[in-house]
């Protein structure tokens, strides 16, 4: 059986290397001390000269050359010198010995009190980790509203404690969004259902039901699971779009005199004037998501319009963006609303033209398009009514641009 050894905490890992680097401070003081006192202790400044010291080195009898009386006292001098001298050794062996053991205990002294200061030191410095993690501990899915909240001078765990409650908060909205989102997809998808199960219910507890009746019920049910059908496609292009997506050559252009082209029929039922202004807009980015874009808000300006209604749709590129921009009349929109129609299932009065037929992700599925392919979407409502939606997009260049959407498409409109 193999014992896992638990490894060192923080807290004592910087005590020790606290503790380390001051005594290996006050130790190399100590040393460059002793070092000196060693060099400088008992020099005798009235010593022999160096010709002095040649002389009584060259024989026993020092300098012949001198007088008998100079040679006398210069040996004498010499061999008081030599007595001073070893008397200063060994009284500088004895206090280099008790300098040593003075020191040594000083030093021992001074690790023992620099264990515990740094012991203190980083237990303090290491506090707002320990309400970090306290915090992380007791944050769930269910209890993400806590935060840190830590005070004190901006250093770097402040700032660390800052950007985890930007983290939290983040999750926050995230899990929020999810179980909205969760709750308003199961209430749209059971809406159907509903009306598909209620029905038949019906129809079997009719003990002699007509032809009629059963062609009225197909008729209901090819409706609700129509709805049910555009829910779901729009719930797989949303979560597509969050994804990671192609980067493939397409023309904002393009895409929007297809979309005009395939609502053509619709627009006309509603006997809306189109206006049309298509340049070429080349973007690089996945053509489906791209495509349904475009239809989304084209949809929503027929939808969401007034019978004799208009539609503008405009398409050009410069400065580096590809630009598409879509307005359309309608019903007065409050502008502290607008923001509110690109969350999922989210739409004003049910009252409004097309309501039935809305799932209600339409520009929601735009803004999560447009966000996956680094651009930006605006929205602001008109005066008279309606809204007008700009999306921008960074600009594909130096690709070549597909020969239909060379030229300017003809706008579609009615006198």
């Amino acid at each position: 059986m193999r014992l896992r050894l638990k490894h060192p905490s923080i807290r004592l890992r910087l005590t020790l290397v606290y503790a380390v680097v001051l005594v290996a401070a006050c130790a190399g003081i100590l040393a460059l001390n002793y070092a000196l006192l060693y060099q400088s202790l008992y020099s005798d400044p009235n010593g022999p000269t160096p010709a002095e010291m040649a002389a009584v080195s060259a024989g026993p009898g020092g300098d012949r050359s001198l007088p008998d009386e100079l040679r006398a006292e210069q040996i004498d001098k010499l061999r008081a010198y030599q007595i001073r001298q070893a008397e200063a050794a060994r009284l500088r062996t004895d206090t280099l010995r008790n300098t040593g053991a003075t020191s040594a205990i000083a030093l021992a002294f001074t690790a023992t009190i620099g264990l515990g200061v740094s012991w203190i030191v980083a237990g303090r410095m290491l506090r707002p980790l320990r309400t970090l993690t306290a915090v992380t501990r007791r944050i769930s899915q269910d209890r993400l509203h806590e935060r840190i909240t830590l005070t004190g001078p901006r250093d770097e765990i402040k700032e660390l404690a800052d950007t985890f409650d930007e983290m939290v908060a983040r999750l926050e909205a995230a899990f929020n969004s999810q179980r909205r989102f969760v709750a308003d997809a199961s209430h749209e998808l059971r809406t159907p259902l509903a009306i598909v199960r209620t029905g038949a219910e019906v129809l079997l507890a009719k003990r002699q039901s007509t032809i009629t009746q059963w062609e009225a019920m197909a008729h209901r049910v090819l409706t609700a699971t129509g709805r049910a059908e555009r829910l779901l496609d729009g719930l797989l292009a949303l979560a597509r779009s969050e994804g990671v997506i192609a980067q493939e050559p397409h023309d904002l252009g393009v895409a929007a005199a297809t979309a005009l082209s395939e609502t053509d029929s619709e627009a006309e039922l509603t006997d809306l004037v189109v206006t049309t202004d298509l340049r070429t807009a080349p973007v690089s980015g996945d053509p489906v998501l791209v495509d349904r874009l475009v239809r989304n808000l084209v949809d929503n300006a027929i939808w969401h319009n007034h019978p004799g209604g208009w539609i503008e749709v405009t398409t050009w590129d410069g400065d580096g963006v590809a630009v598409l921009t879509v307005r359309n009349s309608g019903d007065a929109i409050p502008p502290q609303d607008v923001d509110r129609l690109f969350e999922p299932f989210q739409r004003l009065e049910s009252g409004r033209a097309g309501a039935a037929t809305s799932s209600g992700l339409g520009l929601a599925i735009v803004r999560s398009i447009v966000r996956a392919h680094w651009g930006t979407v605006k929205a602001a409502p008109i005066a008279e009514g309606g809204l007008a939606v700009t999306v921008t997009l960074p600009a594909r260049d130096a690709l070549p641009v597909p020969t239909e959407a060379s030229e300017p498409i003809p706008a579609r409109s009615e006198p």
